[in-house]
Parts: C-alpha cells; sequence; structure tokens
C-alpha cells in the first residue's frame, strides 16, 4: 500500500444541505474522470475531505495533483503521509516526512486535528507534543503560530495519521454537473471558452456550439476550436461539441438582408440553431462569451434584438467584465495562446463595414422575414465530437 494519498477539502459542498450527498456523489465521479491515465486509484469522501489513494507502484502523484487542482468544488489539496496510530511512531514518521520543507524554513507551527475521539491524545496536546518534538530534530526553526513558512498538518481520522504540511489552492466553485446543463456557443475567440470554463465553475455540464463556413473558413479554424474545447474540457469534464455548416445561411443573409444588420440577423440564427440543439439534448440554456459594448454586436440595442430570438435563457457571464480580466482567466486556463492564433471563424466572414449598433426588433424582424430560415435550418447535417482531456 502506497503511503502517500491526495487530500482534498470541499468548498462549497459542504454548504448544500439535503443536496450535499448528490453533490459529493458527482465530485467524486469529476475525480475519477480528472483521473484517467493515472492508474487505478481509490476514491472516497469523509469528513468534508476526498482521499485518494493509488493502487499501482510508482504512480505519478504529482501529475495526479496537477490534474486533481482543476477538479471544481475542490477547494484545497495536498499529498500527506498515512501514517501510525502508535505516538511515538508517528512522531518519527512527521519528522522524516516534513524534513526536506523544515530544512528550507526558519519558522513553523503544528496544527492538528482529531476526527477520531477514540485517540487518546487531545488536538491541543498533539500540536504542544509534536511542535516541542520538530524543534528538537530542527534547532533552527522557531514557532509562529500567525505567519508560519510551515505548518505541519496531522489529521486523526478512521485509524490512521495523515501528515502534510501547506495545501495548495485548488479551483474552488461547484462540482460540474450539479447546476444543470448549458449550451456554449463556442467560437474561436478569446471570451466564449472563457464563459464556458467559469459557468462550468458555477455548476453547469457544458456541451457546446461552434459555426463553421467553408471555404471561407479554413479546417485550421475548425481545428483551433477543437484545441479550445480540449484545453476547457481539462476543468469542464469531456464536452460534447457540435459543428454547424453555416455556409449557406450567410450567403443567403448577405445576399438578401441590409449589410448593416447582417451580424444582427445571424446571431439570431446562430442562437436559434443553438437554442434548438439545446433542447434536443436536454440543455437548459445558452452561453456566450459577450460583454456590453466590446463589438457592434454586443451593443444593448443589438443584445436586446439577439436574445428576442431565444426561448432559453442566455446566460453572458461577462457582460460587465473589462476585456483585460477575460484575457488574464484566458491565460491562467490556457486557451489564451490559441485563440489568438489567426485563423478567421464564421463571425468574422461579411463583416459589414458600417454595422447597425443601435438597432430595434421591428427593423431587424422585417429583414429577416426576407428569409426562408425553415428551409435554410431543416436539414442542416451537423457533426458532433466528443473531445475529452486526454485524448
Amino acid at each position: 500500500m502506497n503511503p502517500e494519498v491526495i487530500l482534498m477539502k470541499l468548498g462549497e459542498v459542504v454548504l448544500k444541505g439535503l443536496n450535499r450527498r448528490r453533490l459529493e456523489d458527482l465530485l467524486i465521479k469529476n475525480v475519477k474522470t480528472a483521473l484517467h491515465g493515472f492508474g487505478k486509484v481509490h476514491v472516497w469522501e469523509s469528513q468534508s475531505t476526498i482521499f485518494v489513494e493509488f493502487l499501482e507502484e510508482d504512480p505519478d502523484i504529482d501529475g495526479a495533483k496537477i490534474a486533481l487542482k482543476k477538479v471544481f468544488g475542490i477547494m484545497n489539496l495536498t499529498v500527506a503521509y498515512r501514517g501510525d496510530y502508535d505516538w511515538e511512531t508517528l512522531k518519527k514518521q512527521t519528522a522524516d516526512y516534513v524534513s526536506f520543507a523544515l530544512r528550507r524554513a526558519k519558522t513553523f507551527k503544528v496544527d492538528a486535528r482529531r476526527s477520531d475521539k477514540k485517540y487518546p491524545m487531545g488536538s491541543p496536546e498533539i500540536c504542544r507534543e509534536m511542535g516541542g518534538h520538530l524543534l528538537s530534530k530542527f534547532p533552527h526553526l522557531s514557532v509562529d503560530v500567525h505567519n508560519p513558512d510551515v505548518t505541519v498538518s496531522i489529521e486523526i481520522r478512521d485509524g490512521f495519521a495523515y501528515i502534510h504540511t501547506n495545501p495548495e489552492k485548488a479551483a474552488g466553485g461547484l462540482p460540474a454537473g450539479t447546476g444543470g446543463h448549458g449550451m456554449l456557443m463556442l467560437s474561436g475567440g478569446i471570451d466564449s471558452p472563457v464563459a464556458g470554463y467559469v459557468m462550468a465553475k458555477r455548476g453547469l455540464k457544458i456541451s457546446a456550439v461552434h459555426f463553421e463556413s467553408p471555404p471561407y473558413t479554413s479546417p485550421r479554424a475548425k481545428e483551433k476550436v477543437l484545441t479550445l474545447a480540449k484545453k476547457m474540457s481539462v476543468y469542464t469534464g469531456p464536452v460534447d461539441l457540435w459543428i454547424v455548416p453555416f455556409t449557406e445561411i450567410q450567403e443567403a443573409i448577405r445576399d438578401t438582408c441590409k449589410e448593416d444588420l447582417f451580424t444582427i440577423i445571424m446571431r439570431r440564427v446562430m442562437l436559434k440553431i443553438a437554442c434548438k440543439l439545446a433542447k434536443e439534448k436536454n440543455a437548459r440554456c445558452i452561453i456566450t462569451g459577450e460583454s456590453l459594448g466590446q463589438v457592434a454586436s454586443q451593443t444593448l440595442g443589438a443584445i436586446q434584438c439577439t436574445d428576442a430570438a431565444s426561448d432559453l435563457p442566455v446566460f453572458r457571464p461577462f457582460i460587465g467584465t473589462d476585456k483585460q480580466d477575460i484575457v488574464d482567466i484566458a491565460r491562467d486556463i490556457d486557451t489564451f495562446e490559441t485563440s489568438i492564433l489567426p485563423y478567421e471563424d464564421c463571425c468574422t466572414v461579411f463583416t459589414p463595414k458600417h454595422p447597425k449598433t443601435n438597432p430595434y426588433l421591428d427593423e431587424v424582424l422585417e429583414e429577416e422575414a426576407k428569409l426562408d430560415l425553415d428551409a435554410l435550418t431543416a436539414n442542416l447535417a451537423l457533426e458532433y465530437v466528443k473531445v475529452k482531456p486526454w485524448d
């Protein structure tokens, strides 16, 4: 049995009352998904902590820890040594296990938690006795209970003593899939994959729809979107992605409708298709990366006209967010460099020279009525891709 395990502390899940058990079950499922490729593991939950035990020799614990830090619902995590119940043995194990960290530190403290009340020592006594033992082994140290370089934690639970040092911050939020199912309109830009990430952090299962317009958009633009979906899936879990052929519809809008309303009408048709697909796949909202005033199609008037085409809620998590803040998140989740690759998506095809920034719904509907949308959208040959983080 490998003596090292990973301990993960739950975040908001612990506040969910009667729903907590369901959320914990989904979180454990997401943890197991994140550990795909790391060998056989045993995952269980006890007292607001999820444990991962590695069942094969020479596991990649550091790699597993990196993967688990991206699982929504986990507040922090650490690698811990599963020590002995016997006090004298535990003292030696603790000094050995934390020696590397303590030799490089100047100050430390001991934090003990005893959930197993059968253990003969209480938490204050464990802190006091273990602190004295570590001071005798590392005399260069001093105790700082307020801001130590290293916190040595000992958790007495379930017949073992778990020894670890400073935990690392994890993704937080709520487990993906616990808040319902949303359909993300995924372009090749910066904003939409980050919007999917943000909504998954609030518990949504994320599926996605992408619109392509060959030959105006290249195969590289499609590969770019697949890469973005894969990078997003590291956090959201596997993503169901549908790719919609949009060329004929865009050409019909270009040839039939007023040029200055092209983008608004295009966005409305996209939204109608996305809503239809969402309902077929049991998704109950649409997600976009739009931010108020960022471009002509994201003014208040344009958003009002676009939303009128939807019969599902449209979530715009960045509606009041500065572009730089979105870029910062994109860099953090490793989508930014892919998003800025110079391969155009269909939203940039046939862009009008002077798009109308304050359209009214009546005039948009009048122009849109010139299209035979039923015929244009009746038999779209959607391409389906299951995007997994480990492929």
